[in-house]
C-alpha cells in the first residue's frame, strides 16, 4: 500500500460519507447581459478535468533550478510518507548530484546485439525437456525466488542463496547455501538467463545533513534498489561481477533476450528535490534523463526505468515525474506503467458550497434564486450569517409548497445531485496509462492515455498487435444510491488514444480475473454469482459474444488451448440472508468452442472455506503443462480425509499443507493424480507461501520453504527429498570484494 496517500484518502472518505462526492470549483457570477432586475443563475457543465488540464506533453528537465520550479508552480504535495515512515525533507543538495555532465548523463548509449543464450546446453547432463516461471507473456520473463534450467534449482530466501544439483532426481543434492552479503533480510526477485543470476533487493542509503536552522547533523535514510549480477558457472564458488544500486524502492521487472528491466519508485523532497542517481560498486557513473508532464500529479514521485545488459557492460535509464507506479504490463517491445489518477486537494475544498449553488440553486424557483444570489454578493456580512439568512428564505419557500410539490422538487434535487456526482467522479477516476519504448538499452517514452476506472492485476491488460487492450472496473460513490459499479474493456491505439469502448459490463460488480488470448477476452466478474464473459475483440468495437452464470468466481485464468480455459477461484453458496458465503478452493474448466453458450466441461473442490492457495492471489505457484496434462495447486488448511478411485489423496490429520497435482484433459476433465505433502505430521508448519512447481525431463519438483520435493511426473512416486528450512551449512559469505 502506498502510505503516503492514505491520509488524503480517509479526508477523500469522509468528505463521501457526509455529503457525497463533490468537488471545488470557483463560484463564478454571471453577468448581468442588461439593465435588469431578473438575475439568473445558469447552470453550467463542471468537469473534473480543470483540475487535470494541460496538454500531456512530455517535457524534459533541463537544471535543478527548473525542477524546483517545475515542483513550485505545480503546487504538488507527497505528504513526504513513505512506507509507513516520514521523509525527511532537509537533505542537502548538490547540483553535481542533481544534474551530471553531458559525459555521464543519460544519453543514450549504442545498444548491442543480444550475445545468444542456450540455457540446455549450459546446463551440463542436465535434461533437454524443462517449464520455467509461469509468465504473462511469452519470452517475457518475470521474476521470482525460485529460477531452475534443466540440471540446477537457484532459490533465494532472507539473505542467502541456495543452489541445488536437481537433475537427476534421485541423486539430487544441495551444492552450495551461502549468505549474501547484503543490507535486505528479505530478497524475494531473481532472474536466471544461462550462468548469470540477477538478484534484487532494496536496501538503504543515508547521509549526514544538518537539517535548517539546527546545528547538529542529523542522519537522513532513503530507499535503494540494488541488481547483484552474479556468475554461477563455477556452481560453488559463484561471484559477484557487477553490484547497480539505484535510488528507489524496487517495483517489478522482467528480462527479455539479455537484458533486465526494472522500474524504482523514489519520493520527492519538494524542498530540496534531487533526481534519482545510478551508482555500480558504490561509484556514482549516471543520473538518469528526467521527464516530466506540464500536468503535473498531486502526488508525483520519480518513476525510474533501468535497462541493463547482464552480459555486458551496457545500462540505460530515464525517470518519469508522474504519479506512484503500481501495476505493470511488459511485451517484447513495450513497457508499460500504470497507476491511480490522484485526486488534487482542491478537488474537496468548498465542496458542499460548489455543490450547493452549482447543481441544488438552479433548481430553485427563479425568484428564490435571485434572493439568493443577492444575499450571496453582499459584502457586508459573512458567509455563516449568509447562511442563515439563505436557509431561512429556503424554508419559507419550502413551506409555501405543498407536499406534493415539495416531493417533487426534493426528487428533482436528489437526481441532479446524483448526476452530478457521477459525472465528476468519472472524469476523476481514471487509470493513467504511460507507454515506454524498450529495445536493448534503448528506452524512448512513447505516450499516455487514460481509461475510466481502476485495474484488477497486470492480466487486466495485454498489447496485440498496435492495439492496447485493457478491463477496468469504475465504482462511483454517491449520496443516494449508494456505491454503482460497472466494468467495462477499452480500446487503445499506439499512442494511447481510446478508438474503442464497451461499457456497463456486469452492472453491481467488480472483476475478479481476466484473460486476453488473442481476438478474445474471458473476463469473471462477481458480487453473488461468478458471470463468466466470453468477449469479441477482433476489431476496435468490443462485443459480448456469450456468458455463463454459475455459483463461485475465479481469481485466475490460464489458457488451456484455443477453446477451453482453467480457473481457480472459490466456490459460494447463498445464505438465507441474500449474503454469500466462500467455501472451498474451486477449478473449473470451461468450454468456449461455442462461443455464444460457454460451458463448465468439469470442476472439482478442494477442502472448505479454511481452505488457502498463493494461486489465487498470485501466478507463479499456479502450474500447468499442456503436453502432459499435469496441473498442480498449492493447498494448506483444514482438509478432509478421504478417497478417490481408491486412492488416499490426504493424511489422516486434518491440518495439511502441500500440492494438490491433477490429470487435465479436456475430454475427461480434472482427474486427481495424487499430493505432495510438505509438512511431517505433527509439525506446527502448515503454511505454503512461496511454493512453486516445475518440471524436469519426466520429473515433477515441489517446492515450499520446507522442502524441495522430486516425485515421478507419470505415477507421483517419491524419487527423492531435500530439506530446505534450517538446513544446510553456510559456507561463507559473498561478498562485495570477491568482484572481477
Amino acid at each position: 500500500m502506498n502510505t503516503k496517500i492514505t491520509i488524503p484518502i480517509i479526508i477523500a472518505i469522509s468528505v463521501i460519507i457526509t455529503a457525497g462526492i463533490m468537488y471545488s470549483i470557483d463560484f463564478k457570477q454571471n453577468q448581468q447581459e442588461s439593465q435588469t432586475s431578473e438575475l439568473e443563475i445558469a447552470y453550467v457543465e463542471k468537469s473534473a478535468s480543470q483540475y487535470f488540464g494541460g496538454t500531456n506533453n512530455i517535457k524534459k528537465i533541463q537544471s535543478s533550478d527548473e525542477l524546483k520550479n517545475i515542483l513550485e508552480e505545480s503546487g504538488s504535495f507527497n505528504g513526504n510518507f513513505q512506507d509507513g515512515q516520514i521523509f525527511r525533507t532537509t537533505m542537502a543538495m548538490e547540483e553535481a548530484v542533481m544534474f551530471d555532465s553531458a559525459e555521464s548523463s543519460g544519453s543514450p548509449i549504442p545498444s548491442v546485439s543480444p550475445m545468444p543464450s542456450d540455457t540446455a546446453s549450459k546446463a551440463g547432463s542436465g535434461g533437454s525437456d524443462h517449464s520455467t516461471t509461469n509468465v504473462q507473456v511469452e519470452d517475457v520473463d518475470e521474476p521470482d525466488y525460485l529460477k531452475n534450467d534443466s540440471k540446477y534449482v537457484y532459490i533465494v530466501s532472507q539473505n542467502t542463496l541456495t543452489i541445488i544439483d536437481a537433475y537427476p532426481a534421485d541423486s539430487a543434492k544441495l551444492i552450495l547455501k551461502i549468505a549474501l552479503d547484503v543490507e535486505s533480510q528479505y530478497i524475494q526477485n531473481m532472474f536466471l538467463n544461462d550462468d548469470r543470476l540477477v538478484i534484487f533487493y532494496n536496501g538503504q542509503s543515508d547521509d549526514e545533513v544538518i537539517p535548517q536552522y539546527e546545528f547538529m547533523p542529523r542522519r537522513s535514510y532513503s530507499s535503494v534498489t540494488h541488481a547483484l549480477i552474479v556468475d554461477v558457472s563455477d556452481k560453488e564458488s559463484p561471484i559477484i561481477l557487477k553490484d547497480y544500486s539505484i535510488d528507489g524502492s524496487f517495483r517489478d521487472a522482467r528480462m527479455i533476450g539479455d537484458y533486465a528491466y526494472f522500474v524504482t519508485n523514489s519520493n520527492v523532497d519538494y524542498q530540496h528535490p534531487k533526481l534519482p542517481i545510478i551508482m555500480e560498486d558504490s561509484i556514482r557513473i549516471m543520473t538518469p534523463n528526467a521527464f516530466y508532464f506540464d500536468n503535473i500529479e498531486q502526488f508525483s514521485n520519480f518513476n525510474t526505468l533501468t535497462a541493463i545488459n547482464i552480459f555486458g557492460d551496457e545500462i540505460n535509464s530515464e525517470t518519469f515525474l508522474m504519479g506512484y507506479s503500481g501495476t505493470f504490463y511488459v511485451s517484447k517491445d513495450n513497457f508499460y506503467l500504470t497507476y491511480q489518477q490522484s485526486t488534487p486537494f482542491g478537488f474537496y475544498e468548498n465542496s458542499s458550497r460548489d455543490r450547493f449553488f452549482d447543481v441544488v440553486v438552479p433548481i430553485l424557483p427563479n425568484s428564490l434564486q435571485d434572493e439568493i444570489r443577492l444575499i450571496q454578493e453582499d459584502s457586508s456580512i459573512n458567509s455563516s450569517a449568509k447562511w442563515a439568512k439563505i436557509s431561512e428564505l429556503m424554508q419559507k419557500s419550502y413551506n409555501a409548497l405543498d407536499k406534493k410539490d415539495k416531493e417533487k422538487l426534493f426528487e428533482e434535487i436528489r437526481e441532479s445531485l446524483n448526476e452530478y456526482d457521477i459525472r465528476v467522479q468519472e472524469d476523476a477516476r481514471k487509470t493513467i496509462i504511460h507507454k515506454i519504448s524498450i529495445d536493448g538499452d534503448e528506452i524512448e517514452y512513447v505516450a499516455k492515455g487514460s481509461v475510466p476506472g481502476r485495474l484488477l492485476n497486470q492480466f487486466s491488460m495485454d498489447e496485440n498487435g498496435d492495439r492496447f487492450r485493457v478491463a477496468t472496473t469504475t465504482e462511483i460513490y454517491t449520496q443516494y444510491e449508494g456505491t454503482i459499479r460497472s466494468n467495462a474493456v477499452y480500446v487503445l491505439d499506439e499512442q494511447l488514444n481510446r478508438v474503442g469502448e464497451l461499457e456497463e459490463i456486469a452492472p453491481k460488480e467488480s472483476i475478479f480475473s481476466a484473460r486476453f488470448m488473442g481476438d478474445r477476452l474471458y473476463l469473471v466478474t462477481f458480487q453473488q454469482i461468478d458471470p463468466f464473459f466470453v468477449i469479441d475483440l477482433s476489431s476496435d468495437k468490443p462485443k459480448i459474444l456469450g456468458e455463463l452464470k454459475i455459483p463461485g468466481f475465479s481469481n485466475y485464468l490460464h489458457p488451456y488451448d484455443k477453446e477451453h480455459v482453467i480457473g481457480i477461484g472459490r466456490d459460494t453458496k447463498e445464505m438465507e440472508n441474500g449474503r454469500v458465503q466462500q467455501l472451498g478452493i474451486k477449478i473449473a474448466l470451461f468450454n468456449v468452442a461455442d462461443v455464444n453458450n460457454p460451458r463448465v466441461a468439469d470442476e472439482t473442490i478442494i477442502g472448505d472455506r479454511s481452505t488457502q492457495s498463493e494461486a489465487l492471489y498470485n501466478h507463479k505457484p499456479f502450474f500447468f503443462d499442456k503436453t502432459s496434462g499435469t496441473l498442480s495447486i498449492p493447498i494448506s488448511g483444514d482438509i478432509e480425509s478421504f478417497d478417490i478411485n481408491s486412492k488416499k489423496i490426504a493424511p489422516e490429520f486434518s491440518r495439511w499443507s502441500g500440492f494438490y497435482v491433477f490429470d487435465v484433459d479436456k475430454s475427461n476433465g480434472f482427474e486427481i493424480k495424487g499430493t505432495v505433502t510438505h509438512a511431517d505430521e505433527g509439525s506446527r508448519y502448515y503454511g505454503m507461501n512461496n511454493a512453486r512447481t516445475f518440471y524436469i525431463e519426466d520429473v515433477l519438483y515441489t517446492a515450499s520453504q520446507e522442502y524441495l520435493k522430486m516425485n515421478s511426473l507419470e505415477s507421483l512416486e517419491e524419487i527423492n527429498s531435500i530439506k530446505l528450512e534450517n538446513t544446510g551449512e553456510f559456507i561463507n559469505y559473498l561478498e562485495e570484494d570477491m568482484l572481477r
